[in-house]
């Protein structure tokens, strides 16, 4: 007997797909090719690793989690770009976007974790918060620093539904999206308004010209430079968290830099006994300092506050703002030995990097130095090069060459977009996509 089935099935014809399914399967296809093994997505959302460099900050793998959400918005183009520029998320993959024009599909990777959406369905029950008379689940985001990201989201239609302040979990807002949803914005205890011992709390451009200095960052990083109290000092105001300088007059292009201490008389004493040298400590209107070089040559200061400011002061945010200095690499010649004397005078401790002779910094007990800091090795002399802080790097690097200076173009690594750069008097630094 004939299997109907056989007899009734018709003869496979090959067919061209459809040119926009064909062209979204080929690009998906292509970034998961292109993905590092094990998933990684990089994210504007980072912790950090064991790692040195510029960038001892690697991403966090974005996955879809047991429990992920799902949002429904009026104008899925216009909630992904939101959520890109304003919460930092990162394309996970490719949206779909249907024949009518509409999100059927999209993937954000925020932090760790991977947030879904897709626009409005009408017809199948699937309506915006705005659609159904306001949010009915909060969102739960953790960021480094709530009162940026709350401020910003604010500033591009979001309406603030609870302002930003301490509680004994860490410090956070609550905001509406301009789609409805809401979400609670938090950081956890963070790093304190006053300095810890080890944080870099002032830093200095060190280089021949300070004027020239002046009108190439000013160019650059958009800095609001002021003359300082001595001739060749410059003062760069308006930075949200850190105090940064220029100090003119200078042959080796460095950053010198000023480290916060809880006893400056007894890390004076850790200096000299380490084979470095200290001058004897004077009182300042912001605390007493005194003037050191370890015992490589490198030249910076401990401070200790005597004035009692920032106690009473909000967290400080622990991912600097654009302009400010979001990473430190000292070189060094000999890494052991500097290792070996700021463990002795700053308590520092140190983890293998993934290039030779690379270090991270951290406090003692474990914790992150302000800003985040490597060491590296192998130099003929001792310079901190400094990674600073820009919202659009190609922007950025077009400043850099038109104001005199050298640029890279930029490159994506795991841990964020850098470009390699010189200022027009050959002092190294890097720039940073925030």
């Amino acid at each position: 007997m004939t299997d109907p089935l056989e007899a009734l099935r018709m003869p496979i014809t090959p067919v061209d797909p459809d040119p926009e399914f064909a062209a979204r399967l080929r690009e998906r296809i292509r970034q998961e090719l292109l993905r590092p093994s094990g998933g990684t997505t990089m994210t504007a959302s980072t912790e950090t690793t064991p790692d040195t460099a510029p960038g001892t900050v690697s991403p966090l793998e974005a996955h879809v989690r047991s429990l992920t959400p799902y949002l429904c918005v009026e104008d899925g183009r216009r909630a992904i770009d939101w959520y890109m520029r304003v919460l930092g998320a990162r394309q996970h993959a490719e949206p779909v976007v249907m024949e009518d024009g509409r999100v059927g599909h999209a993937e954000l990777a925020i932090g760790d974790s991977v947030l879904m959406l897709a626009d409005e369905w009408p017809e199948l029950g699937l309506l915006g918060p705005k659609a159904r008379g306001g949010p009915s689940q909060s969102i739960y985001l953790r960021v480094p620093d709530v009162d940026a990201v709350v401020a910003r989201a604010v500033r591009e239609g979001a309406e603030l539904a609870r302002p930003v302040a301490d509680y004994p979990h860490g410090r956070n807002g609550v905001i509406n999206d301009p789609f409805g949803h809401r979400w609670m914005v938090t950081s956890p205890p963070g790093v304190p308004s006053r300095p810890r011992h080890g944080d870099v709390t002032y830093a200095s451009l060190q280089l021949p010209d300070a004027d020239r200095a002046a009108a190439f960052y000013g160019s650059v990083l958009d800095w609001r430079i002021v003359p300082g109290g001595m001739a060749e000092s410059r003062r760069i105001e308006g930075l949200p968290t850190q105090h940064l300088g220029i100090w003119g007059g200078q042959e080796h292009p460095t950053m010198f830099l000023c480290f916060a201490v809880d006893d400056v008389h007894q890390a004076v004493r850790r200096v000299r006994e380490s084979g470095g040298e200290a001058e004897e400590p004077n009182e300042e209107p912001y605390g007493t300092i005194s003037m050191c070089t370890d015992d490589q040559g490198l030249t910076f200061a401990v401070c200790e506050d005597t004035t009692g400011a920032g106690t009473a002061s909000p967290s400080r945010p622990a991912t600097p703002a654009a302009g400010e200095v979001t990473y430190l690499t000292i070189e060094v010649p000999d890494s052991a030995r500097a290792r070996a004397f700021f463990g002795a005078v700053l308590g520092w401790e140190f983890v293998p990097g993934r290039v030779p002779d690379g270090w991270s910094v951290r406090s003692h007990g474990g914790g992150e130095v302000y800003p985040m800091t490597g060491m590296h090795g192998g130099h003929d002399s001792s310079t901190v090069v400094p990674v600073y802080a820009v919202q659009d790097i190609d922007a950025a690097v077009a400043r850099v060459r038109a104001a005199g200076g050298t640029a890279s173009d930029p490159e994506s690594h795991p841990y964020g977009t850098l470009a390699e750069c010189t200022d027009d008097q050959g002092t190294r630094f890097y720039l940073g996509d925030v």
